[in-house]
């Protein structure tokens, strides 16, 4: 029997990932079970949130590195509340999704529901992004692993969103402060944030995050455009394995309870079973 599990993300000026978001996990748990910050109370709930939790903000601008913590907290003060109904509680960001194997052959919801002994999970990280010269512009009305093929194996998105126990995430969800992570070998957190060049680079002439301080951290993102386009990519099935060895073993100085980046950054085909998922 499945557990009772909640799904929350914080979002704002968005219009493309959260439909989805609230499509993939409104299937997974139930809409019901879904909660969302709308950072703004100018901002629109899409047409399929009648059965969602929207919670409305007051949008207070504050520079990147502040807002992200803040943002932290709310998500882990949220997080907190809801674990005294909820045994599991998921935080991500709107354009991530935690994505079982289809090769195991159960749904999200009871997957996680058997999960022993660990305070939080992460899935592998796989951030896709547009090969350009090989991909079209995307298609919105299409799901997108229909249209993207690449992924930059990534330990920014190996994420301990998935709780299991009141936590304290720190800024962006990256690491939980005074505990470990643990990465599931059978779950992978998608990334589409710059799965589309034209989209996302559209991001960086957007004046409120500029005059906030998010330039640099843009332009650091859309790199992934020159390293997926650069590559040689390796099938993921050959390599998952691996990567999941080295973020466990290998740890920044600066915060040994998140993984670090692997080397040569390396970049994997998405294996043909995930198509058509989100």
């Amino acid at each position: 029997m499945s557990k009772r599990i909640a799904a929350i993300t914080t979002v704002r000026n968005d219009a493309l990932f959260l439909p989805k978001w609230i499509d993939y996990y409104g299937a997974a748990f139930g809409h019901e079970n879904l909660f969302v910050f709308l950072d703004g109370h100018d901002q629109i709930a899409p047409k399929n949130a009648e059965r969602v939790n929207i919670i409305r903000l007051p949008h207070i601008p504050l520079k990147r590195v502040p807002a992200m913590r803040r943002r932290a907290k709310i998500m882990s003060h949220l997080s907190a509340g809801l674990h005294q109904n909820f045994d599991i509680v998921m935080a991500t960001d709107v354009d991530e999704f935690l994505i079982l194997d289809p090769n195991h052959g159960d749904d999200l919801a009871a997957y996680l529901s058997h999960i022993k002994g660990v305070t939080t999970v992460s899935g592998l990280g796989l951030d896709v992004g547009q090969h350009i010269g090989k991909e079209d512009a995307l298609d919105t009305n299409q799901p997108f692993l229909n249209q993207r093929r690449f992924a930059h194996l990534s330990s920014r998105y190996t994420k301990p969103a998935t709780s299991f126990k009141p936590i304290t995430w720190g800024s962006g969800m990256h690491r939980v402060k005074g505990r470990n992570f643990h990465i599931d070998p059978n779950l992978y957190h998608f990334h589409f944030g710059m799965i589309d060049y034209a989209l996302s680079t559209g991001k960086t002439d957007d004046k409120s995050r500029l005059a906030t301080g998010w330039k640099g951290h843009l332009e650091r993102r859309e790199k992934l455009f020159k390293i997926i386009s650069e590559s040689t990519p390796i099938k993921g099935d050959e390599y998952f394995e691996e990567a999941r060895r080295l973020q466990t073993k290998r740890r920044p100085l600066y915060a040994i309870n998140k993984p670090a980046m692997i080397k040569g950054d390396p970049v994997v085909i998405i294996p043909e079973r995930f198509r058509g998922i989100v």
